[in-house]
């Protein structure tokens, strides 16, 4: 009984003290935005706009599919049952509020999360962060700010892609291929907006974006200098950022809708 309590309190303050080394990170992060630099403007602000290339351009070809399969049969299945429910604002619920910022959260992470951990990872075991420190360089501004502006920027135009796509294409996809009673489907949709969908939608998309920079970057930049412990971080990264935005996707939805 003392080994399991004891099991116990070292994981729960293990996970705490985890807690904290994340936090205090984002903060750290945070810290920079704030504080605009002026030296290496240029390299992160090109850096950033690189991020953004593979985080959000590169993604449309996943996304875009994606979305319209989505959006396609959620539009088809409730059809059916358009009698008994609102059409209109089940499809908005389940696209804008729930389906659309997690669908790209985890596209993300499936992408960029990890590329961003092994990439870090490398970085510190050939000891290219220490070459940027001695060259007067904080690797945060220049590694972690680009990648964190990046990330959150792709995350939330992908999130307002995937929810055009699902509706509108959804819309012409069953219409044009299915003989099932659309009527005035979009008007649904369009009485059942509220500003209030987008707001939570976006905080989603950005506290989603946050999230996953900060926990890559931080198992990147605390990785042990061996190539070995590259997939185990990598693997935990990726495992962190999926339970961290399904809480938070939990928690906003709780605070907003009940």
């Amino acid at each position: 009984m003392n080994q399991l309590s004891g099991y116990i309190g070292r994981k729960i303050i293990l996970s705490m003290s985890h807690l904290f080394n994340l936090s205090a990170f984002a903060y750290r992060l945070l810290q920079l935005i704030l504080t605009r630099s002026v030296h290496g403007a240029k390299v992160v602000r090109w850096a950033t706009v690189e991020q953004i290339y593979f985080t959000g351009v590169q993604a449309l070809p996943i996304i875009i599919p994606v979305s319209l399969i989505t959006g396609s049969m959620l539009i088809s299945q409730f059809t059916w049952v358009s009698e008994e429910y609102d059409l209109g604002k089940i499809i908005l619920s389940l696209i804008v509020r729930e389906l659309g910022p997690m669908i790209t959260a985890f596209v993300v992470i499936l992408r960029s999360a990890s590329a961003v951990t092994i990439e870090v990872c490398y970085m510190n075991i050939l000891n290219e962060i220490d070459s940027i420190e001695m060259s007067g360089i904080d690797p945060m501004q220049l590694i972690a700010l680009p990648r964190l502006v990046g990330i959150t920027v792709s995350i939330l135009s992908l999130f307002i892609v995937f929810d055009l796509i699902s509706i509108i294409g959804g819309y012409i996809v069953v219409w044009a291929g299915t003989y099932l009673p659309m009527g005035n489907f979009l008007s649904q949709v369009g009485k059942a907006f509220t500003i209030g969908d987008i707001f939570v939608g976006i905080i989603k998309a950005i506290c989603f974006g946050i999230i996953i920079t900060v926990v890559s970057l931080y198992h990147g930049f605390k990785s042990k200098r061996q190539m070995t412990q590259i997939p185990p971080a990598t693997s935990r990264a990726a495992i962190e950022c999926f339970i961290s935005c399904i809480v938070i996707n939990i928690f906003i939805s709780t605070v907003f809708y009940l």
